[in-house]
């Protein structure tokens, strides 16, 4: 997700249209900044990654969620 709001250790970012409010206190010995990208599960930051990181990680995600058995014939 893109951070495009931090208030303390709380971020409001954003990914594919959706804002979500999320943790940095993983990252408090990081770097990060507005505009910065960060891998989130259950709500925490759990890595800062660059811009190409995270868009190729949508990618493969993408993929994975597209994939249908059912229409695959698996």
């Amino acid at each position: 997700m893109q951070i495009v709001a931090i208030d303390g250790y709380n971020a409001r970012c954003t990914a594919k249209g959706e804002m979500r409010e999320v943790s940095l206190f993983m990252l408090q010995d990081e770097s990060i900044a507005v505009d910065d990208f960060v891998m989130v599960h259950a709500g925490y930051a759990l890595q800062k990654m660059s811009e190409q990181e995270a868009r190729s990680t949508w990618v493969l995600l993408d993929e994975i969620l597209a994939y249908d058995p059912v229409l695959q014939g698996t």
